[in-house]
């Protein structure tokens, strides 16, 4: 029994085998047949649903330009000896200014989809561009179809490491940007793409415009309170000082005797002064005061200097408010600034100094996000994945074809087997 139990598995495996091979034989075609089909569904999906892919290359341009002069002369003169030493020193120094680098970057990243959920939120996205905005709130857009290009990758800054540590600036120096976004046609892939160029340039000059308002608005309110302050102080020492000079004064007139002496200047705190001549401590007294004076005169220009920033804070927010187009907002800042400048006199060179100082910042984030982010070259657009396409369809439709040839045997062999049974 044992052997014959042994005899009837083997043939049963053999059975197994043989059914296998003719299963094949019999099938391979339909096998094909669908695997083609697959194929070309695959591809007729993907040629007719699958969206364009755009790409576009910003160039984060850098300016360089700083050169420093340095001419010392000097001459000695002694008695016996004349010794002339003239020395000129020029100093060229080379500093690159990138239009964004890694810290500005990974904060815009961070703050551009929120404000793009703001523009969708209010409205204010450009005409047709509604969906656009949407996706562009999303972070993981930003952190995906987003990629900077770095000087040196991470395998070159470990292969170079031991070079020299100058080479940690190169791992952040960020190149270029490329952006992708997709479209239904190749026109609205490209579209996409420019849209959100654009909104990456004119979305961070916006944010970048914001916080130097901030700051303006935080030192209209910090540093007005300390210089009131310090302004308090100074007169309240210069009280004293006045009224020092004004009893030395007295003591001169009392006791002109005491007025003989050297005349040296010498700090009236000191312990030793009231031992000096009456005439070297009141020129000193006086030389304090007025040091409080020009100290008070700095305090009240920087009021003034505060107060004319103040000014053009209260005309800048309400603009902030009206537009999210950082490039244009600038311009509008720019004519605010030129609007008050008008206003100073020629000769106030102390308030033209902080319009100065504006003026340079508004200018340096236009160029920042006009002429140091641009396209070098046009978007290109394509449609990516045929491959992976015809392959999933291929495979999908041999592994289908596949289970409904077996099911179909597996059914036959289950029907043969009952009738089997029945004719027993």
């Amino acid at each position: 029994m044992a052997f014959s139990d042994q005899n009837t598995q083997n043939e049963e495996r053999e059975i197994s085998l043989l059914d296998i091979i003719n299963f094949i034989q019999e099938s391979w075609k339909k096998l094909a047949i669908a695997a083609v089909v697959g194929a070309v569904l695959g591809f007729t999906i993907w040629f007719f649903l699958a969206s364009y892919q755009a790409e576009y290359i910003l160039i984060n341009n850098t300016n360089t330009n700083t050169n420093t002069n340095n001419n010392t002369n000097t001459n000695t003169n002694n008695t016996n000896t004349n010794t002339n030493t003239n020395t000129n020193t020029n100093t060229n120094t080379n500093t690159n200014t990138y239009a964004l680098d890694l810290v500005s970057w990974k904060t815009l990243q961070k703050n551009l989809p929120n404000l793009a959920a703001q523009i969708e939120d209010e409205g204010k996205a450009p005409e047709n561009q509604a969906g656009l905005y949407k996706t562009l709130a999303s972070e993981q857009w930003w952190q995906k179809n987003v990629v900077p290009s770095y000087a040196l990758s991470k395998a070159d800054t470990k292969d170079l490491a031991a070079i020299s540590k100058d080479l940690d600036l190169a791992s952040t120096t960020i190149l270029s940007l490329t952006i992708k976004a997709g479209g239904s046609t190749k026109e609205k892939a490209i579209e996409n793409v420019r849209t959100a160029a654009t909104f990456l340039r004119i979305g961070s000059a916006y944010l970048q415009l914001r916080s130097i308002l901030n700051s303006y608005e935080i030192d209209t309110i910090s540093t007005v309170a300390d210089l009131q302050k310090k302004i308090t102080t100074t007169e309240i020492e210069m009280g004293y000082q006045v009224q020092r000079a004004k009893s030395l004064e007295e003591l001169y007139k009392r006791f002109p005797g005491g007025a003989g002496g050297s005349y040296q200047v010498v700090d009236p705190k000191d312990s030793g002064a009231k031992y000096l001549p009456l005439a070297t401590q009141i020129i000193a007294a006086n030389n304090d005061i007025n040091q409080y004076k020009e100290t008070l005169q700095r305090y009240k220009d920087r009021l003034a200097q505060i107060a004319l920033m103040k000014s053009f804070v209260d005309q800048a927010i309400p603009l902030t408010e009206k537009t999210y187009d950082g490039l244009v907002l600038d311009e509008q800042l720019q004519e605010v600034e030129a609007a008050m400048r008008a206003k100073l006199a020629k000769d106030d060179i102390k308030q033209q100094e902080v319009l100065d100082q504006l003026r340079g910042q508004l200018q340096l984030v236009k160029a920042r996000f006009t002429k140091g982010l641009e396209g070098n070259t046009s978007p290109s657009a394509s449609k990516k994945g045929m491959i992976k396409s015809a392959a999933g369809g291929l495979a999908g439709a041999f592994f289908l074809m596949l289970l409904v040839l077996l099911s179909q045997k597996v059914w036959v062999s289950i029907k043969g087997s009952q009738k089997s049974i029945d004719a027993k």
